[in-house]
């Protein structure tokens, strides 16, 4: 039994609808500017003629379970929230075919990748690597899983409210990559595996919150998301 000088970091879950078991996750991609309104609103528009999609990721231990509620973190003024729906990987899949991506689809959840935005933009502006802005201590945030295997979701209303007021509402029909063309891109890259969950991106209306907020989100077929922003440690 191998041992070691300090407990190694936990197995990250999440809850499946109408299972006991929960879902070990194994790493968290998340696709960039992949709504048009989104893309143009960060400066940043997408011609899909000539550009590929483009990822960033997070580590497992930034994920927290909808309904939680969060520290605001440190060294930023400019906290933001993005709703995304999020495809869960049930199936090993290397170089998969967009018409065969369903085949490694486990299911879906609706999730919130929160961001340091100050941080981000100036990391982007200088060239730099997004993380501080980007992999952020309890920013991946998730629902419970739906099993959902062998489908495609292609649309269906995504939207969040702060407060109770709606910041963001669009459809995943505008993706600008789809679920398909996602998973057979990023599978030239990754050898994805079961336990891979792929934030799918965030439409248009992304904004700051602050200490007390209370975010809401959903996917129309999916589920419901909640975060609520604790004071500043």
């Amino acid at each position: 039994m191998t041992q070691y000088l300090w407990n190694p970091p936990a197995v990250q879950s999440l809850p499946v609808r109408g299972e006991t078991g929960r879902l070990p996750i194994n790493r968290l991609f998340f696709v960039g500017r992949n709504y048009h309104a989104h893309a143009v609103e960060m400066g940043r528009p997408v011609d899909k003629t000539v550009e590929r999609p483009f990822y960033f990721t997070k580590a497992p231990q930034t994920l927290v379970e909808s309904g939680a509620t969060v520290a605001y973190p440190p060294e930023t003024k400019n906290y933001h929230f993005e709703m995304e729906m999020v495809v869960v990987i049930g199936k090993p899949g290397f170089r998969v075919k967009a018409e065969e991506a369903h085949e490694i689809i486990y299911g879906y959840a609706t999730g919130l990748d929160m961001t340091r935005r100050d941080l981000q933009l100036v990391a982007r502006d200088k060239g730099r690597p997004w993380d501080l802005g980007k992999d952020v201590e309890q920013s991946s945030v998730c629902s419970e899983v739906v099993p959902m295997a062998g489908v495609i979701i292609d649309q269906g209303e995504i939207a969040l409210e702060v407060n109770g007021v709606t910041k963001q509402k669009s459809d995943v029909d505008k993706l600008i990559w789809n679920v398909r063309e996602i998973i057979a891109d990023l599978s030239l890259f990754y050898h994805l595996q079961p336990g891979d969950l792929i934030y799918t991106g965030t439409p248009e209306g992304v904004g700051a919150v602050v200490a007390g907020d209370k975010i809401t989100g959903h996917v129309a077929g999916v589920g419901k998301v909640a975060l609520t922003v604790g004071a500043a440690e």
